[in-house]
C-alpha cells in the first residue's frame, strides 16, 4: 500500500474542525508529530500530488489548509460515534477554516503530511461524518422528493427537493407529456427535457416549486459534482431518491401525487385495516408476489404474478381465506419496492419453454441450465436488489410492468385493499441494509447526488460489501432519515400494517428506534393510520464489517430489549431441522422433526416455545441442572436472548435455503414412508404455531412446498420456485436446481429427484394442509399460547418433564399454568393448557409430575380436527399420564 495515492480514503473528517488519521495509514516507521499535515482543497478538482511534492502546483487552483496535531486518540463524544476510529490521531483546523467546511465540501479534499524530503502521506478524505456534523441537524427536518400544496387558485403543484450538499450545481430535468394510464405497453418520454434551475438553502438541499402541469410527468435531476478521490468535475443525472413514481424500467422519476383520489381504488379506500393486534398474536405468511397467481389458471392470464391477482377469486385467493379463518393474521410479502433485477417491458423479458422443461427427466441438469441462462432477463427474482425505496415495483403491475407512476401506486394499494379483505395485515419487506449499486453504475442513485455518503466505506475508501451488495451506512443521518421517510410513507400512502428489515443487524438499534418513534406519531385524526399498531421485526444476524458493535450498538438479537421489535430465533429453527443451514453437506446433525435425538436441542426448542426468554428458568434435559436461557449454549451465544416474548420471530422455514420439506427429503432415509414425512412436516411448524412469541410461516410450508431441492433460489426462476396453491403439483422433481450453492451436492440429490415415492399426491398436500390449519386454530383459540410478557411466560409456562427420569431427547411437555395468571385468564383458557411434542416413532405414554389427581382432555380442536392420529391422545387421571401418539404434537386444556 502506498501512502501517497488519492485514489484511496484513508482519512476521516469527522467534524467541522476536526480530521482523523489512523496511524496504518502512515508510512512504516513514520510518526505523525514528525510530519506537518495539511489539507489540500481544489474547488473544482484536479489535485496532482506530482505538482504538489514539487512546490505549488499550476492549473487547478489548489488551497492547503494547516492542520494542527493533537497528542493522544479521538476525543470524546467524537470516539463514541466513531469506535471504530478511536484510536486515530485528531488533526484540527483552524476556527477561520472549519467555518469554510460548507464550501470547501464542494470541491475535491485530501489529506497531506510533509517533513523535509517532501510529501510523505497523500490521501482522500472520507466526509459522511463531517457532512452530518454541518447539515444534519437541519436537513433532517425537511421533506424530500416531491411534496404536493395547493397553491393561490386552489390547484395542487409540487416543489421538488433533493439533498445534494456537496453539489456546485443542481437543475431539474422536466419532460413533456404523459403517457395514458390505461395503456398497457411500456411508454417512456422522449425528446429534450427543459432544464428548470433548482435553488440552494443553508441545509444543502436544493429546491424547485413547479405548477399544476408538472403533474404526472417525467423528470430527472441534474447535478455537478467534483467526484471524490479523482477529483474530477462531472455533470451527473439521476432518478430522484425520494421518488414516489417511476416510469418504466425506473429510467425516469414520475411526479405523482399520492393523494390523487384518481390513485385511490376503492376496494383500498373503503376497506378499513384489520384491528390492531399485539404482535404475539400474529402468525405471518412470507409470500413472494409472483408467486402466489403465477400458477393459478384460475386467474386471468394477464394478471396472473401481479398485484390485482390478490384481488381475483383464485387457487391463492381461497388459500389465502381458509388460512385467515382458521387464524392466519398476516402476509408478509417479500421485497415489492422498486428493484433492479427484473426488466420491467415485458417485451424485454426471457423465459424457458416450460413444456421443454417438464418432459425432461426429474432428475435432469438442464432444466437448470435453460433457467439460468434467462436469469439475468427474466421475471422473477426474491427482489433483495434496491433500486428506490419508495415506490412500488413496475413488473408485478397487470399490463407486466409497462404501469407509470400513479397507476402502479394504485395497483399496489388495490392488492393491499383486497387482504385487508380478507382480514390480514400486510407486512412489507424493507432492505435498508444496502444497495445494488453505487458510484456512476446503472443502478445508482445515492451515489450520484452525494458521492461517497451514503454508503459504508472500508478503511481504504471502497464501498464495504459484507450485505452481499453496496452495504449502506444508516448510521448517517439522512440514511436514516430516507429509511425513516421511506416507512412512514408505506404506512400512510399504503396503509400497510408492519415492516421486515433485512439484515437488520447491520442498522443501528438507534435507526430502528427512529422508525418505531416516527410510526408512532401517525394517527388516524391526521395520518389515516395508527402507526402505534405498525409491527416491526427483522434478521438480527451479527456478522460482517459491523459485527460485534465494531462501528455502532447494532439492532441484532438481544440488543432490542424495550423497543418491542422481533428478531428471527435461528436456535429453535436450528434444533428444529437440526444442523446449521450453511452445512456443507445437508445431511449434517438431525433435528428434532428430522430424526435426531439431542437433549441440547431439547433445551434449544423448550426455550423457544417460552418465546426465547433470556431470563426463563428451567431444568436442562442435556444436564439435568436448572438454568436460565441465557445459560443455555447455541454455538457459544445464548439460547434464550429477549427480554419479552414479541422480541422472538420463531419460524422453522423461509424463502432463504431449502424449504422445510426439501429438509426433510435431504435428512430423512430414502424409503422414509411418505406418511411420516407429512407427520413431521406438521410437527415441525407446530414447534412454531404452539410457541410464544411471533409465529412465522414460509408460503407453501403447510401444503409440503419444494424447491427442487434448491437452496437459493433468488434467481432459479419461475420453475423452481414453483407454488401451486390447487394443491397438484408440490415442486418436487423438477430437475437438479441451479449449480452455484447446489453444485456440491447434486450426488446427493439426483438419486432424490429420480425416485417417485417421494413426489407427494395431492391427498398428502390437502392433509398437511388440514393438520396445519387445525394448529392455527389451536394458537387463536387458546390464549394461554400468546401470553405476551416475560412476566406472565415466567410465572406460567413450565417444562416439567425435562431433566427428570421422564424426560427424552425425542420430547418436549410444556405446561402454561393458567391459575398462577389470575381468574380471568384462567376462565379463559380451562386453567392450563398441556402441550406435547412427541418426535419418536412410537406411541409413549408420559408422566408429567405433579398432575396426578387432575383432568386433562384433548383440546376441541384436535378433537374434530383432521388429524386422526392424535385423536387417540388419553389422559390417567390417576397417575397423571398421557399417552400420546408417534409424530404428534398434541394440546390438552385442564377441566
Amino acid at each position: 500500500m502506498s501512502a501517497l495515492d488519492l485514489l484511496g480514503a484513508r482519512a476521516h473528517w469527522l467534524t467541522r474542525d476536526l480530521l482523523a488519521v489512523p496511524a496504518w495509514a502512515l508510512p512504516a516507521g513514520q510518526a505523525a508529530e514528525d510530519l506537518a499535515w495539511s489539507l489540500a482543497v481544489a474547488p473544482t478538482g484536479g489535485i496532482d500530488l506530482e505538482q504538489l511534492d514539487r512546490g505549488r502546483p499550476d492549473g487547478p487552483s489548489v488551497e492547503e489548509l494547516a492542520l494542527r496535531l493533537a497528542p493522544g486518540a479521538l476525543p470524546h463524544p467524537v470516539a463514541d460515534a466513531f469506535p471504530h476510529l478511536a484510536a486515530c490521531h485528531p488533526l484540527h483546523l483552524s476556527p477561520q477554516d472549519a467555518a469554510r467546511a460548507e464550501t470547501l465540501l464542494t470541491g475535491q479534499v485530501a489529506l497531506l503530511g510533509r517533513d523535509d524530503s517532501g510529501l510523505r502521506v497523500a490521501t482522500s478524505v472520507q466526509v459522511p461524518g463531517v457532512l452530518d456534523d454541518v447539515y444534519a441537524e437541519r436537513a433532517v427536518r425537511r421533506s424530500y422528493g416531491p411534496a404536493w400544496e395547493l397553491d393561490e387558485d386552489g390547484h395542487r403543484v409540487p416543489t421538488v427537493t433533493v439533498w445534494a450538499p456537496t453539489a456546485h450545481q443542481v437543475d431539474l430535468l422536466l419532460w413533456e407529456g404523459a403517457p395514458d394510464p390505461l395503456a398497457d405497453r411500456a411508454w417512456s418520454p422522449a425528446g429534450e427535457p427543459m432544464v428548470v434551475p433548482m435553488t440552494r438553502t443553508d441545509d444543502g438541499a436544493w429546491s424547485v416549486v413547479g405548477t399544476p402541469a408538472w403533474t404526472d410527468r417525467c423528470y430527472q435531476l441534474q447535478l455537478v459534482h467534483v467526484l471524490p478521490r479523482t477529483g474530477t468535475l462531472r455533470t451527473v443525472r439521476s432518478t430522484d431518491p425520494w421518488s414516489v413514481g417511476l416510469a418504466v424500467d425506473s429510467s425516469h422519476s414520475v411526479l405523482v401525487d399520492l393523494e390523487d383520489p384518481r390513485h385511490a381504488p376503492r376496494v383500498w379506500s373503503d376497506t378499513p385495516a384489520p384491528a390492531a393486534i399485539r404482535a404475539v398474536d400474529q402468525v405471518v405468511y412470507e409470500l413472494h408476489v409472483r408467486d402466489f397467481s403465477r400458477d393459478d389458471e384460475q386467474v386471468p392470464a394477464d394478471l396472473r404474478g401481479s398485484y390485482l391477482a390478490f384481488g381475483e377469486h383464485g387457487h391463492g385467493r381461497k388459500h389465502l381465506g381458509a388460512l385467515a379463518e382458521a387464524g392466519l393474521t398476516t402476509v408478509h410479502l417479500l421485497p415489492t419496492f422498486d428493484l433492479t433485477s427484473v426488466p420491467e417491458d415485458p417485451a424485454e423479458q426471457s423465459r424457458p419453454d416450460r413444456a421443454a422443461l417438464a418432459a425432461l427427466p426429474p432428475d435432469s441438469p438442464e432444466q437448470q441450465l435453460r433457467v439460468r441462462a434467462d436469469a439475468v432477463r427474466d421475471a422473477f427474482n426474491w427482489g433483495y436488489d434496491p433500486w428506490h425505496f419508495l415506490a412500488p415495483e413496475g413488473s408485478y403491475t397487470s399490463c407486466g410492468g409497462a404501469a407509470h407512476g400513479g397507476r402502479r401506486v394504485a395497483e399496489f394499494r388495490s392488492m393491499v385493499g383486497a387482504l385487508h379483505e380478507l382480514g390480514l395485515r400486510v407486512v412489507l419487506d424493507q432492505v435498508y441494509n444496502h444497495t445494488t449499486d453505487s458510484g456512476l453504475h446503472r443502478a445508482s442513485v445515492l451515489d450520484r447526488v452525494v458521492p461517497g455518503y451514503y454508503h459504508r466505506l472500508s478503511p481504504e475508501g471502497a464501498v464495504e460489501t459484507t450485505t452481499c451488495c453496496q452495504d449502506l451506512a444508516t448510521e448517517h443521518a439522512m440514511a436514516e432519515k430516507l429509511m425513516v421517510d421511506g416507512c412512514v410513507l408505506w404506512v400512510r400512502h399504503y396503509r400497510v400494517d408492519g415492516f421486515r428489515f433485512d439484515l437488520m443487524g447491520h442498522h443501528t438499534r438507534a435507526n430502528l428506534v427512529a422508525v418505531r418513534e416516527a410510526l408512532d406519531g401517525l394517527t388516524v385524526e391526521d395520518d389515516g393510520v395508527d402507526g402505534r399498531a405498525v409491527h416491526l421485526y427483522g434478521e438480527g444476524w451479527d456478522f460482517g464489517s459491523v459485527a460485534g458493535g465494531a462501528r455502532f450498538r447494532q439492532a441484532v438479537q438481544g440488543q432490542l430489549g424495550g423497543t418491542g421489535i422481533g428478531t428471527f430465533n435461528d436456535r429453535l429453527r436450528d434444533a428444529v431441522r437440526g444442523g446449521r443451514v450453511h452445512d456443507e453437506d445437508p445431511r449434517t446433525g438431525l433435528g428434532f422433526a428430522t430424526g435426531g435425538a439431542d437433549p441440547g436441542d431439547v433445551d434449544l426448542l423448550q426455550v423457544g416455545l417460552a418465546g426465547g426468554l433470556a431470563q426463563l428458568r428451567l431444568r436442562s434435559q442435556r444436564t439435568g441442572e436448572e438454568v436460565t436461557g441465557a445459560q443455555i449454549d447455541y454455538a457459544g451465544s445464548s439460547a434464550g436472548y429477549a427480554s419479552s416474548p414479541e422480541e422472538v420471530v420463531n419460524y422453522v422455514d423461509a424463502h432463504d435455503n431449502e424449504t422445510l420439506w426439501d429438509t426433510l427429503l435431504l435428512k430423512l432415509p430414502q424409503d422414509t414412508s411418505m406418511a411420516e414425512r407429512v407427520r413431521r412436516n406438521t410437527l415441525a411448524l407446530a414447534t412454531v404455531l404452539l410457541s410464544q412469541g411471533v409465529a412465522f410461516l414460509h408460503a407453501g410450508a403447510e401444503i409440503l412446498r419444494s424447491k427442487s431441492l434448491d437452496r437459493n433460489s433468488y434467481a432459479s426462476g419461475d420453475w423452481f420456485n414453483h407454488l401451486d396453491l390447487s394443491l397438484r403439483d408440490n415442486g418436487f422433481a423438477r430437475g437438479l436446481p441451479p449449480e452455484g450453492d447446489n453444485g456440491p451436492r447434486w450426488h446427493l440429490m439426483r438419486p432424490l429427484l429420480a425416485d417417485p415415492a417421494l413426489v407427494p399426491t395431492t391427498a398428502d398436500m390437502t392433509l398437511a394442509r388440514d393438520c396445519v390449519l387445525d394448529l392455527l386454530r389451536l394458537r387463536r383459540r387458546h390464549p394461554l399460547l400468546r401470553l405476551g410478557s416475560a412476566q406472565a411466560i415466567r410465572e406460567a409456562v413450565t417444562f416439567p418433564v425435562s431433566g427428570t427420569p421422564y424426560g427424552a431427547a425425542d420430547l418436549v411437555v410444556m405446561l402454561v399454568d393458567g391459575r398462577r395468571l389470575g381468574p380471568v385468564t384462567a376462565a379463559a383458557d380451562g386453567s392450563g393448557l398441556l402441550v406435547v411434542l412427541n418426535a419418536a416413532t412410537h406411541d409413549r405414554e408420559v408422566v408429567v409430575p405433579g398432575l396426578a389427581g387432575e383432568r386433562w382432555e384433548l383440546s376441541p380442536v384436535q378433537r374434530d380436527g383432521a388429524d386422526e392420529v392424535v385423536k387417540p391422545t388419553r389422559w390417567d387421571l390417576v397417575h397423571g399420564r398421557v399417552h400420546v401418539p408417534a409424530l404428534s404434537a398434541v394440546v390438552l386444556v385442564r377441566r
